[in-house]
């Protein structure tokens, strides 16, 4: 078996393990479990609190004590027990601190996965830049399948292509483990996080490089120099709108899937295949992203840095504008359209982001600014996103316990224009052309 076939496998199973149940939670707490905003919304905020922490901390382990593909498979085992009891719990409150813990156990494996294909495609002669992205993109399409399978699965009201097969398959999963038929996406999860973790262990060994001095301080051991960049006002505006922009990153990732749902409490649009076939929807999104990828060189050599952050930025309040807008019938295009946008509203931001702290910072500190930019995005960001977001819709957007989703969307896009006005005011970047070709190459 080929180096490259076997970290595909590895790409495709760390994302699929994600997929299966990232965008149905919301419907699983809001539909199956009756639970409110502000509950969710805790529960969805622990992938931006471990975020903040547990990457920077195994990566140390991995620097210093552990093969990096064996703690890798360490975590994935135990973040597959962890799912196993999540259809057990009947209370949010314990909901919180068992995804929490799963959280902790997953996130670091995502820079974990891509640290593991580095050094495995090195060490063989590869070429990264050019060898990585095409092993990179079956974790996208993992985590596409995994939300089909979910579809399939794990609802009582499959896609009417598929419903007999969907039900029967369904239906035996939820009698092995005694737990309702919704509950299946995280068993499957659960069931596939395990078989990666073993696999991990099979993987070529990748030991401690060792690169952090033994008398190193803490700070430098976990990154925090990078922290000096707020004193450059420019970094330090950058970052602040990452945050801005990192809280509504993961808001259609939490509702979208609810949102499509909730169509089918309205009698003409019970059974039609947005409802019944949601997941594959929301996969649009996903596929969008595989496609924009493949656009962003493009995007940058043309108009640079900070035009693309801008159209990212103006790419979210169509995408939430379009949410706001569309239904299952004549407004099904908005929901379609809103689907592909996705891929240049995500993509964009954070890929021309990421190249903009490669270009701007000292090359000493610029592996822990990477990983303050992503902390502000999918740490303080995500968390404050998922919080405020739960609270600010059962407050203000939910009326009977029904959820004026067309408020909700059009609130978030509103939100979203005005970090797009502000940054574009504000956030001052001259497009050097040279510095997009020399990262390019």
């Amino acid at each position: 078996m080929s180096i490259k076939f076997r970290l595909t496998v590895m790409s495709f199973l760390q994302f699929f393990v994600w997929g299966a149940w990232l965008i149905t939670i919301g419907t699983y707490c809001f539909n199956a479990k009756g639970w409110t905003g502000a509950e969710f919304g805790a529960i969805f905020s622990t992938l931006g609190l471990s975020s903040l922490f547990m990457p920077a901390i195994t990566g140390i382990i991995a620097d210093k004590w552990i093969n990096a593909e064996k703690l890798y498979g360490i975590l994935h085992i135990f973040y597959g027990i962890i799912l196993f009891f999540v259809p057990k719990v009947n209370d949010p409150n314990t909901l919180y601190y068992v995804i929490f813990g799963a959280m902790i156990c997953y996130m670091p494996t995502i820079s974990l996965s891509n640290s593991i294909a580095y050094n495995i495609l090195k060490n063989n002669k590869y070429d990264v830049v050019k060898d990585f992205p095409p092993i990179r993109v079956w974790g996208t399409i993992g985590f596409i399948i995994a939300m089909w399978l979910t579809n399939i699965f794990s609802s009582e009201t499959p896609p009417e292509f598929i419903k007999d097969f969907g039900l029967g398959i369904g239906k035996f999963i939820a009698d092995v483990f005694g737990s309702p038929i919704f509950a299946n996406q995280f068993y499957i999860a659960a069931f596939f996080a395990i078989i990666l973790g073993v696999y991990s262990f099979t993987l070529p060994k990748c030991p401690p490089q060792k690169l952090i001095a033994d008398d190193a301080s803490l700070a430098e051991q976990l990154g925090l120099n990078a922290f000096k960049l707020f004193s450059n006002s420019k970094m330090a505006m950058f970052l602040l709108f990452s945050l801005f922009l990192g809280a509504a990153l993961q808001l259609t990732n939490m509702y979208g899937d609810s949102y499509l749902d909730d169509f089918g409490k309205i009698t003409e649009y019970k059974k039609t295949f947005v409802v019944e076939g949601r997941t594959f929807i929301m996969s649009i999104s996903q596929i969008s992203e595989t496609l924009f990828i493949l656009a962003i060189p493009f995007f940058l050599k043309r108009f640079g840095i900070k035009r693309v952050m801008l159209i990212s930025m103006f790419a979210w309040v169509l995408r939430f504008g379009l949410f706001a807008y569309g239904n299952p019938t004549d407004g099904l295009w908005m929901i379609i359209l809103s689907c592909i946008v996705y891929g240049m509203a995500f993509d964009f931001f954070n890929i021309s982001g990421s190249l903009f702290v490669e270009t701007t910072t000292d090359s000493k500190i610029r592996s822990s600014a990477q990983g303050l930019f992503m902390m502000m995005t999918n740490g303080v960001g995500a968390y404050l996103g998922s919080k405020i977001s739960g609270i600010v819709i059962d407050e203000y957007f939910t009326h009977d316990g029904l959820k004026d989703w067309h408020n909700i969307w059009f609130s978030f896009a509103i939100y979203s224009l005005i970090i797009a006005v502000l940054f574009g005011l504000f956030f001052k970047h001259k497009h050097v052309p040279e510095d997009v070709a020399e990262i390019a190459h």
